[in-house]
């Protein structure tokens, strides 16, 4: 896998230096990304007549390094299939990928559950499919300290610093966001100072290196590096673990039409019977893509309303 530690903490690293991170809900520029605006990936056979491009948004769950390792693969099975040529655009942010989706600027994107739950209705994108990984179309949020840290769960982390990833994220703003809530805190008046890394992989180095007392992460992020990598997950150690919430949809944008939408989605839910598709899975740590279970998502939808009420409202009263 080369050095995707090296690469990605380093980006960590001059993001604190810079304080270009700052807290969850605030305009927080970071590193341009680079994954790329336009990647072309191979196709096979001719292309049918008329546009024969299809435009790919991919989420910052793993940094720009890691996203290209992974997804490649991926979406060069997707354009050899429908004989498209992919074009990707990766952004900084969960709701620019929504924006693009929403107003038609892309086809297709590989969001997080977060932006999934809070975004449908409003930008009228389709669920395709969700991955099984580890045997479930489900996650947790993993609250993670260095090995050898003494704080044992949140209450600890009190006064301490701690890295989110992205203000439309689930597991690494919104749950950590309505913990507190339910504690009659927020992040301001709990943490004395709070990150965004725009990457799980990002904020698990970062705790590993020292930069932050606490992240909160995907589960299925850290379980990966674990088995896979475990430089990055070395210095880290798991404090606590959400209930579970529905795995990261692949999406598409209610401007494709029905029919590629369509015949996309059973290229995906049918990938894990061809031998091509099967190699790309496994890679993956992907059992097989399966049909989004809207219900799943329903926890992150009363955690936001909740949040949403507090905002109009006002902060609950401490217990």
């Amino acid at each position: 896998m080369g050095k995707p530690g090296r690469i990605a903490i380093t980006t960590v690293i001059a993001l604190l230096a810079l304080g270009m991170l700052a807290g969850c809900g605030q305009e927080t520029p970071t590193v341009t990304v680079d994954f790329s605006k336009r990647i072309p990936i191979d196709r096979q056979g001719r292309p049918p007549p008329g546009n024969d491009t299809l435009r790919v948004a991919v989420a910052a769950i793993f940094s720009p390094q890691e996203s290209r390792r992974y997804y490649h693969d991926l979406l060069r099975y997707i354009g050899s299939r429908t004989q498209r040529t992919i074009t990707v655009e990766r952004r900084r942010t969960y709701e620019e990928i929504n924006t693009l989706l929403g107003e038609g600027r892309i086809d297709l994107a590989f969001i997080c559950s977060g932006p999934y739950a809070t975004g449908r209705v409003r930008w009228g994108f389709r669920p395709l499919a969700a991955p099984v990984v580890m045997g479930k179309d489900t996650y947790r949020s993993y609250l993670i300290v260095r090995r050898d840290s003494p704080i044992e769960g949140l209450d600890q982390l009190r006064g301490k610093t701690v890295a989110f990833t992205d203000p439309d994220s689930n597991t690494g703003c919104l749950l950590p966001s309505y913990l507190l809530h339910r504690r009659g805190e927020t992040r301001d008046s709990f943490f004395a100072k709070t990150i965004y890394t725009h990457s799980h992989d990002n904020s698990i180095m970062a705790v590993g290196r020292a930069l932050v007392d606490g992240a909160f992460v995907h589960e299925q992020i850290w379980e990966y590096f674990e088995r896979k990598n475990p430089v990055h997950t070395a210095e880290t150690r798991v404090v606590f673990r959400s209930e579970p919430f529905g795995n990261p949809p692949i999406v598409a944008s209610p401007a494709l039409s029905g029919d590629l939408a369509h015949r996309i989605q059973q290229l995906l839910l049918d990938m894990h019977k061809a031998p091509e598709g099967r190699q790309i899975l496994d890679h993956l740590m992907v059992a097989r893509f399966v049909p989004v279970r809207e219900g799943l998502y329903d926890p992150i939808r009363r955690m936001a309303a909740s949040l949403k009420k507090e905002a109009a409202h006002g902060p609950a009263e401490k217990p």
